[in-house]
């Protein structure tokens, strides 16, 4: 059973399980895997803890990781890109595999035959200050481009934008700085905050295929972990 340590945000939560549904292979109600999620809004701001603006995040999500491990979860999925900071601390207070969202990414883009190319990341000021795209993908090979200060600074209000309910002014920003990435030579752009898909889902033309979703390849990597254990079934 899938555990979805979400709630970070409350809208990429349920974004994220409907990726989870829609990439199952599924004929009837139960083919698809089963989940249980902790929407857990208390968890105090990622990148406001990064950036030694806020309170420590990690005893709030200890407390959902083990509400997860009680209602039977058998892996474990965090959709949001910034928590991942708090990936390794998690995990070993778990004997339940949290799967990585970088690893989920780094995976598709191998797949889509991308090694040793450029990726830019579209991520919150938090993840791109604990390098947490930077480090992982290099050790597989690739390297990683960001906006430009000012750049960056468009990027959190357009997150901003999407957690207050705006997409639409969202768009029209994220969308320049996904152009401008592609356009510095990056063969890819990782939208690495989990509102930014919920904004760029209707982008077409040229830019829409260099898009990549590390939520997508999350739910795309649990549905695989789930599948390759039995599933219960029910009348």
């Amino acid at each position: 059973m899938l555990g979805v340590l979400g709630g970070m945000g409350p809208m990429a939560t349920v974004d994220f399980m409907g990726k989870v549904i829609r990439n199952t292979p599924a004929a009837c109600d139960q083919d698809h895997i089963e989940m249980v999620v902790c929407s857990a809004t208390s968890v105090p701001d990622r990148t406001a803890a990064i950036l030694d603006r806020g309170c420590d995040p990690l005893p709030a999500m200890l407390d959902a990781l083990k509400r997860l491990e009680r209602s039977g979860a058998t892996c474990i999925a965090i959709p949001c890109n910034t928590a991942h900071h708090w990936h390794g601390e998690l995990q070993a207070r778990t004997a339940v595999p949290i799967l990585h969202i970088v690893d989920a990414l780094a995976d598709a883009l191998t797949e889509r035959g991308q090694q040793g190319t450029t990726i830019g990341v579209l991520a919150t000021d938090g993840t791109v200050r604990a390098g947490i795209y930077q480090r992982r993908l290099a050790k597989r090979g690739f390297s990683c481009a960001m906006p430009d200060a000012s750049g960056q600074a468009e990027v959190m209000r357009a997150i901003r934008l999407v957690k207050a309910g705006d997409v639409d002014a969202a768009t029209t920003i994220l969308n320049r700085e996904a152009q401008a990435l592609v356009a510095g030579g990056c063969s890819q752009v990782a939208m690495a905050c989990t509102e930014i898909p919920l904004a760029l889902a209707a982008v077409t033309g040229e830019l829409k295929p260099r898009l990549l979703d590390p939520t997508d390849t999350l739910a795309r990597a649990c549905v695989r972990s789930c599948l390759a254990v039995p599933q219960r079934r029910v009348a």
